[in-house]
């Protein structure tokens, strides 16, 4: 009989150090996947989005040369660029989509927006001229999920429907004008690459009828985080009316959102550790009616109870060591099988881009699943450890 209960205690102890690895391999790789998505996220973000925005209270303004020196001027700036932002209707031989419309500078926005980076609008004019047609048709750069949905490829033909027309004898018509695909972004954000699309400065200004203005301008820093202080230097520079955005303002509630779900995920996760936790309290409870004996027998010797007390805590923490460590292992090797076969594939119009499943392990979440665990196991402990310390001797000798 006190064989088939020893049996059963180190059941228990195996199914306890099994639930503890179970507990720490699923936070590891869960927060893993979370980091990951976070870091690719804004990776993204950032490759088709500036790092700051500079814009003026009463809509656009015409001095954006003098303003963008300036901008040039302010530290921790490394590149800006004007432009002119609108939302219009692209139709195209395949299909008609709505479009967010920007205007840019070709010689500088690629060193603010990576994702423009090599970009040239000249080619719609080149293989015009060299047709021999009469007009210019100006270029225009389409994401390459909007691309997709109007059915075009490079050199064809879209008409761009703007609702700042003109008015008529009819009323207030939208201008209408063509433009020839020449090049495609991917940021590898699919809310930028099916909606953005791009025009030269200069086309923007005589479509929207601007001439001379723009929206406001875009700026990249030398320190990603600390585009912040840097957007207020800016300001402080221009003056009111300017003001200005940065990346983790225009981003707050998705970032807020994706911080919200990992703190939530590993309060959730972290139950599997609780309830392995239980099963470490339960056998070493069992451990103390099955070693009573054993226990007065040392106690009668001379170890006090704060001896006692530390077999059972390290009794305890044995188990829970020993499947964090294991727990630690599998979860390590679990990431790297995801990183390296990319078995799960994200599809952009749910999860805002397209890509394998992304993993990042960062130490500082590894060190706090190791230390939450390790707390839980150690408090899983003090109350068995407490009882067996309190044994009488006497008594447990005689009823033993």
């Amino acid at each position: 009989m006190a064989k088939q209960r020893q049996t059963f205690i180190s059941l228990i102890t195996l199914l306890s150090v099994a639930g503890v690895m179970v507990g720490v391999m699923a936070l590891i790789v869960v927060i893993a996947v979370m980091s990951g998505f976070e870091s690719d996220l804004k990776s993204r973000i950032l490759g088709g989005q500036a790092h700051v925005v500079v814009l003026r209270h009463n809509g656009t303004f015409t001095d954006y040369e003098t303003i963008l020196r300036r901008v040039m001027e302010t530290p921790g700036v490394e590149a800006a660029t004007p432009f002119i932002y609108t939302q219009v209707m692209l139709r195209s031989a395949g299909g008609i989509s709505g479009a967010v419309l920007r205007g840019v500078a070709p010689s500088t926005a690629g060193t603010v927006i990576p994702s423009l980076a090599g970009i040239s609008f000249e080619e719609g004019k080149r293989e015009n001229r060299n047709s021999g047609a009469g007009k210019d048709v100006p270029g225009i750069v389409l994401g390459k999920e909007l691309a997709k949905s109007l059915g075009v490829l490079k050199g064809d033909p879209v008409y761009l429907i703007s609702p700042k027309g003109m008015l008529s004898p009819m009323g207030h018509l939208p201008a209408m004008r063509r433009f020839r695909v020449v090049g495609f972004f991917e940021s590898g954000m699919y809310e930028y690459d099916g909606t953005f699309a791009y025009i030269r400065l200069d086309e923007a200004q005589r479509l929207l009828r601007m001439p001379g203005a723009v929206t406001g301008i875009e700026v990249r820093v030398t320190d990603l985080y600390e585009a912040r202080t840097v957007a207020d230097r800016i300001v402080d520079q221009l003056g009111f009316p300017f003001w200005a955005r940065d990346w983790m303002q225009m981003n707050r509630n998705l970032f807020s959102a994706l911080k919200l779900e990992k703190t939530v995920m590993f309060v959730i996760l972290i139950l599997i550790v609780l309830v392995a936790a239980f099963n470490i309290a339960s056998s070493l409870i069992m451990t103390v009616m099955e070693k009573t004996r054993d226990i007065a027998i040392l106690k009668t010797m001379g170890a006090t109870d704060k001896s006692i007390r530390k077999i059972f805590v390290f009794n305890g923490m044995v188990i829970g060591t020993v499947g964090t460590m294991l727990g630690m292992i599998s979860g390590f090797a679990l990431c790297a099988f995801l990183k390296r076969y990319r078995i799960v594939e994200l599809t952009g119009d749910i999860y805002y881009f397209t890509t394998t499943l992304p993993v990042k392990l960062e130490i500082l979440d590894v060190c706090a699943i190791v230390a939450a665990t390790l707390v839980i196991c150690f408090a899983a402990t003090l109350y068995p450890a407490r009882q067996a310390a309190r044994l009488n001797p006497a008594e447990a000798i005689r009823y033993g």
